[in-house]
């Protein structure tokens, strides 16, 4: 913050002060008491440099403000005061919001500038915070009106003046007090602004546990309070972004858990809220209420005036304009009722659109929040609470009302995998349901709870038919605590999944959504739940027909198509019954081909797959399918799975690994595994060698797969849910994978298994180092 040297100066006014900045200098020296701000210098000075510098007489204002505004004052004038600068300040606001919020600059703000130079926010600051620095026993109570006009004033300074934000969040003592002004509903919505400012920027996480009764402050906030301050939330329980991609690498990720082996602040924080009595309970119930259960419109009105002033989030008018006048458009087609309401002035419909987006925006933040704790360590705790009160049944009764309503802008804008992308309310809202679907499902057997009980129904017919027992998760499902309605949440998502545009972002997060109801152990009742509903077909439609170019979303339907066909013989049986062309298999194979990294899941899921079926050879199913399916047909010729192994090997090394492509070491493990334990492990790896000196790169590939594969034994082997993971989808007993890596590492290089049999002496550890710490 922009403030003079100095420390504080006695010559501030009366007898001793003196009009001559010289001899205040001089005093200064002797004494060495400086001026430690702006408006201690002379009132003549600051009046003939105003002129000049177009100050607007903000010194001369902050040096009343300081006057007024002592201990025990008339806080009246001081409000006054305060106003008169809040006017000169406020349209820089304003100009700062509507240009896009460019760069902060002392010339684009001047007054701001300015009356940060003074000292001004410092004395903000002081004048806030004083209440609480009296010895007296009865503490002096401030207007509420003041304490929201220095919290604008604040705010004001911290989106136009580049350092006031990082200055204020440096201060631990006022960003503590300003969680007490929460407690007074009027001056609510501009302290958990300004919070959420000041937390952005804050280079420590605040620790919750450190705010003076929390728990209280919480449970005494009603309903829009408590979704406001999920967004302060969602900062001090989210783990820093840090915004660097190296730091995302495998290796970095676990050197940085080395150093850290202690719960982060954002873990210790998301323990403090679980443990706060019915806050889990009044976030389901916020999740799933109806808009017609909300607050007023009165009241709501009077909230978005104050959302305007504030400018904080100021896209929202520009939404809810384009959403009623496409809405009116929409209605016109409608019946003639319908068609009488739209062609109604826009003023009387308009406030219960905005009411729609008000309470979609209040959903985002407490969805997201949910997601969060999901993927925690108190994950199981946390499900157990939600299943209990009920959320998803509650989104299940909202998902064609407001979640997904039948209204769809005909602009469809293609939006990323970032959940912080800067989009739409009702985008927003959309993305942040189906990643709460995608944790709540992977690998946890409360996945049923999605759908009803005729559904849970079906799914046992399939298992008896198939004379399989049922899952064990789906007998132990409280059929109380499922969905209601003819459709469960998951068949309603596949419905609006098969309507989405080709290369719609919502078709990436859908697909997560569904794939991580099948991950985990292979269910054949689950997969055939999703086969009958033609979802095998819309995936290659999307990946073959549709024209699709996104990555993410064709990776997306890869890795759901894989889960879908794995060790399922009538879903190869439909695949074959689709691509039934040459020219479909080939397309299909160019897009697997394209990206590896993309695709790779699909392709282990296919050589397990095969694996399987070929052991099957007394089913004449199994045996009809083996002999007709051209993709196992492709997979079953051994240079074709070679051709993949070197590849996926190559794309890859140690020091690029990231959550995102460790996969494709996985995958290539799968490929040794099986030859393994056919004996054929010698013949794959001395045709890696072969390949190694036809590309002339003699123990480049294999030097690289030795060294992943001794940062596979570091990182897997310390980590037991990565490990049963692998378990659970390969059906290959994790005793396996770790034997099968000691083996390809073994020393000794008579051995016909170890990798380094197959490096020339020149060219052996090319990579000696890469791992050592």
């Amino acid at each position: 913050m922009a403030t003079l040297l100095g420390s504080e100066s006695p010559w501030t006014g009366g007898k001793r002060s003196s009009r001559n900045i010289i001899a205040k200098i001089t005093h200064s020296q002797i004494a060495g008491q400086g001026f430690s701000r702006g408006t201690q210098l002379p009132e003549a000075l600051l009046q003939e440099r105003d002129k000049r510098a177009k100050w607007h007489g903000i010194p001369e204002l902050l040096q009343k403000l300081r006057e007024s505004s002592h201990p025990n004052s008339d806080l009246s004038h001081t409000h006054s005061v305060l106003k008169e600068l809040s006017s000169l300040l406020s349209m820089e606001a304003m100009s700062f919001v509507t240009e896009d919020r460019k760069n902060a600059q002392e010339s684009t703000f001047p007054n701001t500038y300015t009356f940060d130079l003074f000292g001004g926010v410092d004395l903000l600051v002081e004048i806030l915070m004083r209440p609480t620095l009296t010895m007296q026993k009865k503490k002096p109570q401030m207007n509420d009106d003041l304490v929201k006009d220095c919290l604008s004033v604040l705010y004001n300074c911290c989106i136009c003046t580049e350092g006031v934000t990082k200055s204020l969040a440096a201060r631990d003592d006022f960003v503590l007090f300003l969680f007490t002004l929460m407690t007074n509903k009027k001056t609510f919505l501009q302290t958990a602004t300004l919070i959420e400012d000041i937390l952005g920027v804050k280079k420590d996480m605040i620790q919750l546990e450190g705010i003076p009764n929390l728990s209280g402050l919480v449970q005494s906030f009603d309903q829009q309070q408590l979704a406001n301050f999920c967004r302060i939330l969602s900062v001090t329980i989210s783990e820093p972004d840090v915004r660097n991609d190296d730091k995302h690498t495998l290796l970095a990720k676990n050197a940085q858990q080395k150093r850290n082996a202690s719960p982060s602040r954002a873990e210790v924080n998301q323990v403090t809220l679980l443990n706060i009595p019915g806050f889990i309970e009044r976030l389901c119930k916020l999740a799933t209420r109806k808009v017609s259960e909300a607050t007023g419109a009165s009241n709501f009105l009077q909230e978005l005036e104050d959302w305007y002033t504030w400018l904080d989030n100021a896209l929202v008018l520009d939404a809810l304009m384009q959403m009623a006048t496409e809405e009116a458009e929409h209605s016109s087609t409608e019946s003639s009722d319908e068609s009488s309401m739209a062609t109604s002035p826009l003023r009387h419909r308009l406030p219960q659109s905005m009411k729609i987006v008000h309470e979609i925006m209040y959903k985002v933040e407490v969805l997201y929040v949910l997601c969060v704790l999901l993927m925690g360590r108190q994950r199981n705790q946390v499900h157990k609470m939600l299943a209990e009160f009920r959320l998803i049944p509650g989104l299940n009764n909202l998902f064609d009302k407001l979640i997904w309503r039948k209204y769809t802008s005909s602009d469809h804008v293609v939006h990323g995998q970032n959940e912080n992308c800067d989009c739409s309310p009702e985008i927003s809202f959309k993305i942040q349901f189906l990643r709460l679907l995608q944790s709540f499902s992977d690998h946890h057997e409360n996945k049923y709870l999605l759908l009803n009980s005729h559904e849970l129904n079906e799914l046992s017919a399939i298992s008896l038919k198939a004379n399989i027992p049922e899952v064990e998760a789906l007998v132990n499902t409280d059929r109380s605590l499922v969905c209601d309605g003819k459709k469960g949440l998951l068949t309603r998502l596949l419905a609006v999944m098969k309507r989405e545009p080709p290369d719609s972002s919502f078709r990436f997060w859908q697909a997560r959504a569904v794939e991580s109801f099948l991950r985990g152990a292979t269910s054949y009742a689950d997969q055939m739940f999703l086969l009958k509903r033609g979802l095998l077909e819309h995936i290659l439609f999307c990946i073959i027909d549709s024209g699709c170019k996104s990555r993410d979303v064709l990776q997306s339907y890869f890795d759901l198509l894989g889960e879908l066909m794995k060790f399922n013989i009538d879903a190869f049986k439909r695949f074959n019954k689709y691509v039934s062309t040459d020219d479909k298999f080939q397309t299909f194979m160019t897009q697997i081909n394209s990206s590896l990294v993309d695709s790779n899941m699909l392709v282990r899921c296919i050589v397990l797959s095969l694996d399987r079926f070929e052991s099957q050879t007394e089913d004449v199913k199994v045996v009809e399918v083996l002999s007709e399916c051209c993709l196992l047909s492709y997979m079953a010729r051994v240079e074709n799975r070679l051709s993949f192994l070197f590849r996926l090997v190559n794309v890859i090394n140690v020091q690029t690994l990231t959550q995102e492509n460790v996969s494709c070491l996985n995958t290539s493990l799968v490929v040794l595994m099986l030859a393994r334990r056919r004996g054929k492990l010698p013949f794959y790896l001395n045709t890696l060698r072969e390949k190694e000196y036809a590309e002339k790169y003699p123990g480049c590939l294999l030097n690289n797969f030795h060294n992943l594969l001794r940062f596979w034994q570091r990182h897997y082997l310390n980590k037991d849910k990565d490990s049963t993971c692998l378990e659970n989808s390969s059906c290959i007993p994790f005793d396996y994978w770790k034997e099968t890596v000691s083996v390809l590492l073994g020393s000794d290089r008579t051995s016909l298994c170890a990798i380094a049999s197959y490096i020339d002496e020149p060219f052996m550890d090319l990579d000696r180092d890469l791992l050592e710490d």
